[in-house]
């Protein structure tokens, strides 16, 4: 079952999406698609000289976000994109992310 989970202003999306999966019972899936746009974030990247270390970077500014991921035991596993100013972009894992002045829509696949 396709499921569509908005997420408000006010609100984190990756909590939001926790909780909803856990309210709806998906534990396995697939986060088909992500986008909205966000106020701030934390994404990672891995060193290339190490695949299993995280480098975290913080963005406070507004940025536009897609996105597509899985549900693994109920938890979001997310790859984004994130459009900034200066028509540049900045991808990695999505750590957290905070909506203030618009909304996000995930589009989740469940395989429950």
């Amino acid at each position: 079952m396709l499921h569509q989970i908005r997420v408000e202003s006010g609100q984190e999306v990756v909590q939001v999406l926790k909780e909803r999966f856990a309210q709806l019972g998906i534990r396995r899936g697939a986060i088909v698609s992500l986008i909205g746009a966000v106020d701030s974030c934390c994404i990672s990247n891995m060193p290339k000289h190490n695949a299993r270390e995280d480098i975290l970077s913080t963005y406070e500014e507004p940025l536009e976000l897609s996105g597509t991921g899985e549900v693994r035991d109920g938890k979001p596993h997310i790859h984004c994109v994130l459009g900034r100013e200066g028509d540049s972009a900045i991808t990695g894992h999505l750590h957290w992310a905070k909506v203030q002045n618009w909304a996000v829509n995930a589009y989740v696949l469940s395989m429950d």
